[in-house]
């Protein structure tokens, strides 16, 4: 059974007397543990398929299951605590709150949980440990570059270890090496824990750390690229 099956799904927005098709007629499935890529250019619907499976937007049709919960018929309270209980986050523009430190910006989202300060503390640590930024957790994001601002953003979307990381255009802001040095981070951190990440991204090249990629255009899945590892290759053979 998928984590998350999407079943005629439309997404229109009237805009004067027009009528915007940014979602038309998309049906999907998407396996726990799978690394989705979301391109397309620039209106061709990829962000506005994140917000709707983040719950982030309501649906003007369809179904959006995940488990076989169905988040279209949701109230918004019961969204929300899907979400602090199911997702992370990694934004491009980091979102990271000026007058907290990284071990503080951390381990907001446990405060949401329910989880006590000396423990939310632990977990944000781990996972600081984990993105290589042990000797800054007591920064600010004025005193941390750019890269080391995203490293934060990620780690507070993993920490907890939520089912699923939605990334918007994650490497957006960052230069072609430490792109790749973010990306090759979350991927390492995805499969260990098995977790499914969806990201929207107008850069190609990254696509080559997702299992599918699904090209955009106008609202529809145009196509999906599989990636088959050597092992599937030779066994198809």
């Amino acid at each position: 059974m998928a984590l998350i099956e999407i079943n005629n799904l439309y997404k229109y927005y009237k805009i004067g007397g027009s009528i915007i098709k940014a979602i038309d007629k998309v049906d999907l499935e998407i396996k726990k543990g799978e690394f989705i890529a979301l391109l397309g250019p620039s209106g061709s619907g990829k962000s506005t398929l994140l917000n709707l499976l983040a719950g982030l937007e309501s649906a003007t049709k369809g179904e959006i299951k995940y488990s076989g919960i169905d988040i279209t018929k949701l109230k918004e309270k019961e969204i929300t605590k899907f979400r602090s209980l199911n997702i992370g986050f990694v934004f491009q523009s980091y979102n990271l709150l000026p007058n907290l430190t990284a071990l503080e910006n951390v381990g907001l989202p446990l405060v949401f949980k329910g989880i006590d300060k000396k423990k939310r503390n632990q977990m944000a640590r781990d996972i600081l440990k984990q993105v290589s930024l042990e000797d800054r957790m007591n920064n600010k994001p004025n005193e941390l570059s750019g890269g080391q601002q995203q490293r934060v953003s990620i780690a507070r979307a993993f920490v907890g270890t939520p089912k699923i990381i939605f990334a918007d255009e994650p490497t957006g802001n960052l230069d072609t090496k430490t792109s790749f040095e973010v990306m090759e981070l979350i991927k390492e951190i995805i499969t260990k824990n098995n977790q499914t990440l969806i990201m929207v991204t107008h850069d190609d090249e990254l696509t080559a750390f997702a299992d599918r990629t699904l090209y955009m255009r106008d609202g529809k899945i145009e196509k999906i690229h599989e990636k088959y590892t050597i092992e599937e290759v030779l066994k198809d053979e």
